[in-house]
């Protein structure tokens, strides 16, 4: 009998400290994010993030979700403190990060920056896996101007200012304003929300002030304003009155294109995680910035099959 006992005492020390080392052996990686009700692109970034960062992958993974600044950063400094192995980051601000990177490099803890950019030494961080979202306002905007409307009287709805996704569809428009090739009817954040983008809309048009077309920084908040065009009676789309672009390429979206009532989206690609994934694992990282290859989308030219290979979500 006292064998026995002696063998079983064995067995659950042999098997506590085999569970201790498998919990040894996962990567700790803390991941800040904005929250998946931004939008449905970052449904889709939130949902690519945890399918791939999961313990039976090999990480002990800690998520925190906030679109403003002060508590990503709040939550950052808790995630070095904690003695995470890897910081993934998806800014809500492109500024006010180097004192978060610097003492994340003093302790030896690894950056990857995901989704957006930050404006910062790149010593600073591993590698970047984003989109470029210059480029992204800059084939929109090339879209606009070739539409050779006889004038162009913009509603611009931005997004989270500060934001790189905001700061990139933002400036390409800014230059039309600047040139005078294009007038700025309103130009003013609904901070990715549809409500907002509504009330945005709704304002302009009981002012009086007319307008052909709503460029809006992401699908939800082109939603909104559609909304408040249909509640005054107003066209919209291919052969409406009112232009309307969006980004993202939700598949939803993607359907009011092939439906002919919005224009434009722009691509915006929310899958970084298994690249990211891949550079941790093999410890190589081959490029400092990835850009993930992205495209517009016409209304005129976009297919059912469009859809089902771009097009994010259900």
């Amino acid at each position: 009998m006292k064998k026995l006992v002696v063998t079983l005492l064995a067995l659950v020390l042999v098997f506590g400290l085999a569970v201790a080392n498998a919990d040894e052996a996962l990567i700790k990686v803390g991941i800040i994010n904005n929250p998946p009700s931004e939008s449905g692109y970052r449904e889709a970034n939130v949902k690519d993030m945890e399918q791939v960062f999961t313990a039976e992958n090999g990480y002990e993974t800690f998520f925190f979700y906030d679109k403003e600044l002060d508590p990503q950063l709040d939550a950052a400094s808790q995630f070095i403190n904690d003695g995470v192995d890897y910081l993934l980051i998806s800014a809500a601000a492109t500024d006010g990060w180097d004192a978060t990177l610097e003492a994340a490099k003093e302790a030896g803890i690894k950056v990857f920056l995901f989704d957006r950019m930050i404006n910062c030494d790149e010593d600073l961080f591993e590698a970047a896996v984003v989109s470029d979202m210059a480029v992204q306002g800059n084939v929109a905007v090339a879209w606009l101007v070739a539409q050779e409307l006889d004038e162009y009287n913009v509603v611009h709805i931005q997004g989270q200012m500060g934001s790189d996704a905001q700061i990139g569809r933002t400036n390409a428009l800014d230059e039309q304003f600047a040139s005078g090739a294009m007038n700025k009817v309103v130009q003013q954040t609904a901070s990715w929300s549809e409500d907002e983008a509504r009330q945005i809309v709704e304002s302009v048009i009981n002012s009086g002030e007319a307008f052909n077309v709503v460029y809006a920084e992401n699908d939800g908040m082109a939603a909104g304003a559609v909304a408040a065009l249909q509640a005054a009676g107003i066209t919209h789309g291919v052969d409406g009155d009112v232009i309307i672009m969006g980004f993202d390429c939700n598949k939803w979206a993607l359907r009011e294109l092939l439906a002919g009532n919005w224009n434009y989206d722009g691509q915006c690609s929310p899958f970084q995680a298994a690249v990211i994934d891949e550079m941790i694992k093999s410890g190589i990282v081959p490029q400092k910035i990835v850009i993930s290859v992205e495209r517009g989308f016409d209304a005129r030219e976009l297919t059912q099959e469009d859809i089902d290979t771009y097009g994010l979500g259900e």
